[in-house]
């Protein structure tokens, strides 16, 4: 079997809503597969049916190539689950929470080991309460990971998160990777997609809006930098598309971004444009192309302008 997942024209509605639209993908045998997109765009609704969580409208769902109407019991024990947020028992300490999920599977690692792989040895004795809110999503990866499952979910596993947290999730998540395990990532964090996923799925309003590798989706773009800009007053944008490397011009909520190959050609061009059109420069940023600018070219809008 080489893929763990696979669906197609997956249809969830909630009443008028329709939050899953026709979605198809498969998500290969050791990959992290991610599905990107703002809140709301279906990204955690997907992923639930996928996890047996939700029942779905239409469509077909195959997982580790068995059906949930089928072989549910026999999947979840294949499965590790970590949710955006998990509420454990406060009084219990981090090895009596990791032991007591342990006891749900039939096989799996030593809870000293999970410990270890999360780095959470020192915290074994610790009750659930008095941790960290990293520590709390450390231990939810930990609890996901106790039964030794062959696919592993998750769903915005670092949202809220400060960086030192984040970096250790992605430690764990490529620790369980090195050692064979399958992943779907749901994030809205584009680089968080960048540094974990083979490949990535772009999901807008219940659909699929492009799928490939980070680097593929982001060469679409046709250039590799981004410039940026606001000025006084606006400028008349036009001009800016014949500037020399520039591949496209879009303004938003008063800022101008070029999607540029060449950045060293672009600015003492485009300072030279702005002052011919007697404009006052404000500011001026730029940064390599990321998937982030994909999402943005392709929607017409920004991540954080949904969240």
């Amino acid at each position: 079997m080489t893929h763990v997942i696979r669906c197609s024209g997956l249809v969830k509605r909630y009443d008028d809503v329709l939050a899953v639209d026709g979605i198809s993908l498969e998500v290969r045998r050791g990959e992290c597969f991610g599905l990107l997109g703002p809140n709301g765009a279906g990204k955690t609704t997907t992923v639930e049916i996928f996890e047996g969580l939700l029942d779905r409208d239409e469509g077909e769902v195959e997982i580790l190539g068995q059906t949930w109407e089928r072989a549910g019991r026999k999947i979840r024990e294949r499965i590790g689950i970590t949710l955006q947020e998990t509420q454990f028992i406060d009084k219990l300490t981090v090895l009596e929470t990791l032991v007591l999920f342990r006891s749900f599977y039939r096989n799996g690692p030593e809870p000293e080991a999970v410990l270890k792989w999360v780095e959470l040895e020192e915290k074994a004795n610790a009750r659930f309460g008095k941790l960290s809110g990293g520590q709390k999503q450390r231990l939810s990866v930990a609890c996901s990971l106790v039964g030794d499952p062959e696919l592993l979910f998750l769903d915005e596993p670092t949202t809220g998160l400060d960086p030192v947290s984040r970096r250790q999730i992605w430690e764990g998540v490529g620790a369980f990777r090195d050692r064979g395990g399958s992943v779907l990532l749901t994030t809205h964090y584009m680089d968080e997609a960048y540094r974990l996923c083979d490949r990535v799925a772009i999901i807008d309003h219940g659909r699929v809006i492009a799928l490939d590798t980070p680097a593929r989706l982001i060469a679409s773009l046709g250039a590799e930098h981004v410039v940026e800009f606001q000025s006084e007053p606006a400028p008349d944008v036009a001009p800016l598309e014949s500037l020399p490397g520039v591949q496209s011009v879009r303004a938003e909520n008063g800022t101008v971004s070029l999607t540029v190959s060449e950045v060293h050609k672009v600015v003492p061009a485009l300072l030279q444009e702005l002052q011919r059109q007697a404009l006052d420069l404000t500011s001026l940023v730029t940064h390599h192309a990321t998937l982030e600018d994909v999402f943005v070219a392709m929607t017409g809008r920004r991540l954080e302008a949904d969240e």
